[in-house]
């Protein structure tokens, strides 16, 4: 009988080889090939191969065995897959260390599969250890070709379903809605709760409508069990949902920001996959329908902020003229249209020979003026506080630009308290190269900018910043 007769069901179904029993039994009482077959009997549209895992306990030695046992049974099978028409899955294993992973995700990625999956993974996330299921993916993504997708076997929970996207996950399966349903459990994106413990449900999906726990908590097992069974699939598939909307919306990262802010061991896995958020901006599209939405100190690593840093010292360089830098908050830029006064003392300040103008920030740092208006600089929205971490970025930023434009003087203007950190700090890194002047604005914008022009009238007749 076929799959698809058997299931009533004409949409696209994914058979597995049952490799998951070697780790729960110790073996299977079939052989690769007849595994191979059988699937094609059934006419499966994806179909993976009978291969080793690895698991979460595994010594090394054992780790790289199932490695090297999973590409020769991967070999074995391309030589007697008849089904052409059928996608079939190469298993990357290694389990918990990233070198067999990379290791192997090297060798399948050479095997003409069409699809990859990573194995051994359900442990790791049984146990909350999303650190490890990070370094786990990444090894196996970075090592992949980028135009095959990859699978991750036992991912199951709504709450890492952003992150795992994120790094590159394309497709999931795992019986933990039914398992969950099995213990009395309900799944939400913040994490498992207990029915025993529910006074309300958090979910109008069409399962929980209209219901209450204490109406659940009455029911036979059976009908319980259907019931947090279904609401779990419901979660699951509002999660998938949610983050399609969030891709098309090029909101992903802010989604998978604040789902980190769940359960403290995503939080940690999160920063963990911050380490790789360079690897993610060649695939980040340079203009999107929103701006980036700048949410905590974490989001000054997302792929968008290290590129504008990275693109400002590659392939920027101020006008020739400029050996003058006036660096303003980026407050005396944004809103010149509207405010006249403002506008009227900048155009002065253009006009002396010499200067350049630029604005600064804690999310991108510096941004040259002629650049304000390019994706995504003036079209990010941020709530960032001025934190000792967020000060000593600014303050590196700026610096490194500063040495980099090779001014012969600067003039830095502050508003805020955290500015006048940055810029004291940066008049003293900068101190060898350049004479810098610190405007304090604690008398209002017009008059500090004033007083910046008085500064560069004095400049222009001395050529010096007294």
């Amino acid at each position: 009988m076929k799959v698809h007769d058997l299931l009533k069901f004409d949409g696209v179904i994914e058979t597995d080889s049952g490799a998951y029993q070697i780790l729960q039994y110790g073996d299977v009482e079939v052989q690769p090939n007849e595994i191979i077959r059988f699937q094609e009997d059934l006419d499966s549209d994806i179909a993976v191969i009978l291969d080793v895992p690895t698991g979460h306990e595994s010594s090394k030695d054992r780790a790289k065995r199932t490695v090297e046992e999973t590409i020769r049974r991967a070999d074995e099978a391309l030589r007697v897959v008849t089904r052409k028409d059928i996608l079939w899955v190469g298993p990357v294993q290694g389990g918990a260390y990233p070198d067999l992973v990379s290791y192997s995700a090297r060798e399948m990625a050479k095997r003409d599969f069409s699809i990859h999956a990573l194995g051994s993974p359900t442990p790791v996330m049984q146990q909350y250890e999303f650190g490890t299921l990070v370094e786990m993916v990444m090894a196996a993504k970075l090592n992949l070709p980028p135009d095959r997708p990859l699978h991750l076997f036992g991912a199951g929970h709504p709450m890492m379903f952003a992150m795992v996207v994120a790094m590159g996950c394309d497709i999931f399966d795992s019986a933990s809605y039914a398992l969950f349903a099995r213990n009395g459990r309900y799944m939400t994106v913040q994490g498992t709760a207990k029915l025993e413990g529910l006074q309300y449900f958090p979910c109008n999906c069409p399962t929980c409508h209209g219901s209450s726990p204490e109406k659940v908590r009455s029911m036979i097992p059976v009908d319980r069990e259907r019931f947090l069974a279904s609401h779990n699939l419901h979660a699951c598939h509002a999660e998938l949902q949610t983050i399609k909307q969030a891709i098309t919306d090029g909101r992903l990262w802010e989604l998978v920001e604040m789902r980190s802010h769940a359960h403290p061991a995503l939080q940690r896995a999160y920063r963990r996959f911050l380490h790789y958020a360079p690897n993610f901006e060649i695939d980040t599209p340079v203009r999107k329908n929103r701006g980036p939405l700048i949410l905590t100190a974490d989001s000054l690593n997302r792929p968008e902020i290290l590129r504008h840093q990275a693109r400002l010292l590659k392939r920027y360089r101020p006008p020739p003229y400029a050996d003058t830098g006036v660096v303003l908050p980026e407050s005396y830029l944004k809103p010149f249209r509207e405010n006249a006064p403002v506008e009227k003392s900048l155009r002065k300040i253009r006009r002396q020979r010499n200067v350049h103008i630029c604005a600064y920030n804690l999310t991108y740092a510096i941004i040259p003026e002629e650049l304000l208006d390019v994706f995504p600089l003036s079209q990010s929205v941020d709530s960032l506080s001025a934190t000792p971490r967020s000060i000593t970025n600014a303050t590196t930023r700026v610096v490194t630009y500063l040495k980099s434009a090779a001014y012969k003087r600067c003039v830095m203007v502050t508003e805020e308290p955290w500015q006048l950190k940055v810029a004291k700090s940066v008049k003293r890194k900068v101190s060898r190269t350049m004479a810098l002047r610190i405007v304090d604005s604690e008398r209002g914008s017009e008059l500090a900018l004033s007083e910046v022009l008085h500064v560069l009238k004095r400049v222009s007749s001395r050529h010096r910043i007294s």
